[in-house]
């Protein structure tokens, strides 16, 4: 695997393997890499004859007050990791490669509405953010296919949307959420867990499948639901940002006539907050 920084280095490594007739494949991250990141090189190997991994801590997606300055960077140990896998090129550029007018002075790719709901809500900025990284990286890279986590479940939603908006030539591929053997979905952010938080972490999906199960059984009063599973949480030791009880294809608020549903969460648990989903067919 050969890792690049500049954008010139990467255009012109891409444009033989596509001369080449490969089909490009992409998985975007932010690094310190865990096995949920290496299941989407998985797939991206299995639907693609070249694979590029970005690693970029990008900056437009951090409000003022995140963790941009402590988010985990760790990228010897991403390298390794990646290679194993099956990645055949690491784009690893530092910020001024990607944003040469600054912060403040770059354009941007915002999707309406969704972007300002649940997570939008709570870190305002935040898919405009995702959004303009990912158009550029898509800009760049020129993949026939890309990969992205469904633990994040409402970015992928932003992401299908700005392709369609946009019309943009490339697959989305979503991969289900890897999860510790007690259930904990996988999240770099989980480093900041401490012993005893990640003991209580679990709780956060354990309380969506008790949610699910009661809207399978034929539960129906959403918002009594909905309260009771945040006051779980609470017991448990978190503190609540939401859970949301949507339908599937537009991520906005399900009704009892909707059968394909999709309840978001997210909760804060010491330095961290930590967001799971749970697809419900009913």
């Amino acid at each position: 695997m050969q890792t690049v920084t500049s954008i010139k280095e990467l255009r012109e490594r891409l444009q033989a393997e596509r001369r080449a007739g490969k089909r490009i494949g992409l998985v975007p991250t932010m690094g310190n890499l865990h096995q949920g990141h290496l299941r989407l090189v998985e797939s991206a190997v299995k639907n693609a004859d070249f694979v590029v991994a970005s690693i970029f801590v990008n900056p437009l997606q951090f409000g003022p007050t995140e963790d941009l300055e402590r988010y985990p960077r760790t990228l010897e140990q991403d390298q390794e990791q990646l290679q194993a896998f099956g990645c055949d090129l690491l784009f690893a550029p530092q910020e001024q490669e990607i944003y040469p007018q600054g912060r403040d002075g770059q354009s941007f790719v915002e999707v309406p509405g969704i972007s300002d709901l649940y997570c939008g809500s709570t870190r305002p900025g935040h898919f405009r953010g995702v959004t303009t990284i990912v158009n550029k990286l898509f800009n760049l890279i020129q993949p026939d296919v890309a990969v992205f986590g469904r633990k994040d479940y409402q970015q992928l939603h932003v992401i299908n949307r700005m392709v369609e908006d946009l019309s943009m030539p490339v697959s989305l591929i979503g991969v289900g959420t890897e999860r510790a053997d007690s259930g904990l979905a996988l999240s770099s952010r989980n480093g900041y867990l401490t012993a005893e938080e990640l003991a209580i972490a679990p709780a956060l999906y354990a309380t969506l499948k008790t949610l699910a199960r009661a809207l399978e059984e034929g539960a129906s009063d959403y918002p009594a639901l909905i309260e009771q599973a945040q006051n779980d949480l609470e017991k448990a030791g978190f503190m609540r940002d939401y859970i949301h009880i949507l339908r599937r294809s537009d991520m906005l608020a399900a009704n009892a006539d909707d059968r394909e549903l999709v309840i978001i969460a997210a909760a804060y648990l010491g330095a961290a907050r930590l967001i799971d989903n749970i697809e419900v067919s009913l």
